[in-house]
């Protein structure tokens, strides 16, 4: 069954681009720049995913190392799991950096830290390439309809370059800033869904205790100040103690894990983001590292 959904593309100029990671953010992601008309080459640590790719989208390629897959493209997309991961794919003589053509702009969609976006903009400067941070939000369902936000940082003529075609699995894409704005952007989104998720974990498991039906009072109050994407897309399934919606807790504890870093750095005062990751260990030593992270509510049940 294809992870890919149908899309409307804008028509734009056909490029030869890469595509590095085919998790189940960046598969999708691949697969709608190959509808759109794009010329595409991926790489995957698992040979077989990347076969698999090819096979969904025919006349497109794969490559055994990032370095092969990002010869002759003119944009070079990853999206991988932490600094890590990203480093792994651009740096050495099979990475990315070694394989592209001069003036070949790189774009990272893995959520990681504004420090290595830094890093790696200014070893693409040296080089003759560009390198744009551009982290995502809309989860896997966002990336399998093509609806995902993009928050980037980096050099405007390399973001211009590069917005027509990512616009194939985005519904915005917007430059905030120098390299790493886009990172840092990031991490606000997260603050605010740690928040969130927390009052509504604690919102749900009140009104359970209340003896309400909460299914009926989350109509409700969805149509006052209360609402929010996470009242609306996890509110009744955390009612229905169901957690299997993709964003994993090991994932979303990597992130609030960059997001206190920077904060130690630049000195912003997160009590409340702190205290979510804590219960976010909870729910890992719970056993439910891969529940996704509407599933804080399980700490009050």
């Amino acid at each position: 069954m294809s992870q890919i959904a149908s899309k409307t593309y804008e028509p734009t100029p056909a490029r030869r681009v890469a595509f590095l990671g085919l998790g189940v953010m960046g598969y999708p992601m691949a697969g709608h720049l190959a509808r759109a008309g794009h010329h595409v080459t991926v790489y995957n640590r698992s040979a077989a995913k990347a076969a698999a790719w090819v096979a969904e989208c025919p006349g497109n390629a794969s490559a055994p190392t990032p370095r092969e897959a990002a010869a002759h493209a003119d944009i070079v997309f990853a999206c991988v799991g932490n600094d890590a991961d990203l480093r792994s794919v651009v740096l050495g003589p099979d990475g990315a950096f070694a394989g592209m053509k001069p003036g070949a702009i790189f774009v990272d969609h893995t959520t990681a830290s504004a420090e290595v976006a830094r890093e790696l903009y200014a070893q693409a400067q040296k080089l003759g390439l560009h390198f744009v941070d551009a982290p995502v939000s809309g989860g896997q369902a966002g990336a399998q309809n093509g609806m995902l936000t993009v928050m980037c940082g980096g050099d405007q003529a390399a973001f211009d370059d590069v917005r027509p075609a990512a616009m194939a699995f985005s519904r915005a894409f917007t430059l905030l800033g120098e390299s790493g704005a886009g990172q840092l952007a990031k991490m606000v989104n997260q603050i605010c869904i740690a928040g969130l998720v927390q009052g509504l974990s604690e919102a749900v498991a009140f009104g359970q205790a209340a003896g309400l039906n909460m299914h009926q009072v989350l109509d409700v109050i969805g149509k006052g100040a209360a609402q929010s994407w996470q009242l609306d897309n996890r509110g009744k399934t955390m009612a229905d103690d169901k957690f299997d919606f993709g964003f994993a807790v090991d994932w979303m504890r990597k992130d609030l894990g960059l997001v206190l870093d920077e904060a130690k750095r630049n000195g912003a005062r997160l009590p409340v983001t702190a205290l979510v990751d804590q219960f976010y260990a909870d729910v890992q030593k719970m056993g439910g590292n891969r529940w996704d992270t509407s599933s804080l509510i399980r700490r009050l049940r």
